[in-house]
């Protein structure tokens, strides 16, 4: 058996891509919980599991979420939209704001990276119906989530 070894840990500031995804998905957050206020959903109804990745002059949203009915998409004839597993489908337009928002208030305006013209795509869509059943029927509305967790690794 090992009686030493290596420890090695990496620490993040303010601006860093870790930190502009962390303050993407905190807005994420706030966002859909506004709405739900608005609107007068149960907030305890309300499901995100939201990943933000940031890149050169890209950001990708994705996730699971159960969200107000103004955040999901509409058709003409004012119904919600599904997809073809019938979840209803996310409308990108204020997530992609939001987003926007974000980046703009940290003060991102250079050629890389600017919060005016980077591409952000939205790839949240309904929580599984399995996972909604699973949190809901277990109890544990109050956290939301089939599970919680603190990560502390790498990949390989």
């Amino acid at each position: 058996m090992r009686s030493s070894y290596l420890f090695t840990s990496e620490s993040v500031s303010e601006g860093h891509p870790d930190k502009v995804c962390d303050r993407i998905s905190d807005e994420i957050v706030d966002l859909v919980f506004r709405e739900a206020k608005k609107t007068g959903m149960d907030p305890s109804k309300v499901r995100i599991a939201c990943e933000t990745l940031a890149t050169t002059n890209r950001v990708v949203i994705a996730g699971e979420v159960r969200v107000p009915e103004t955040l999901l998409k509409h058709g003409k004839d004012g119904k919600i939209l599904h997809d073809a597993s019938g979840a209803p489908i996310v409308n990108p337009a204020k997530f992609k704001s939001t987003a926007r928002k974000a980046i703009k208030a940290i003060g991102y305006e250079q050629a890389g990276f600017h919060w005016k013209n980077c591409r952000i795509d939205v790839l949240l869509h309904g929580q599984s119906a399995d996972i909604a059943q699973g949190v809901d029927e277990a109890g544990n509305k109050d956290v939301g989530a089939g599970d919680q967790g603190i990560m502390f690794g790498y990949a390989s």
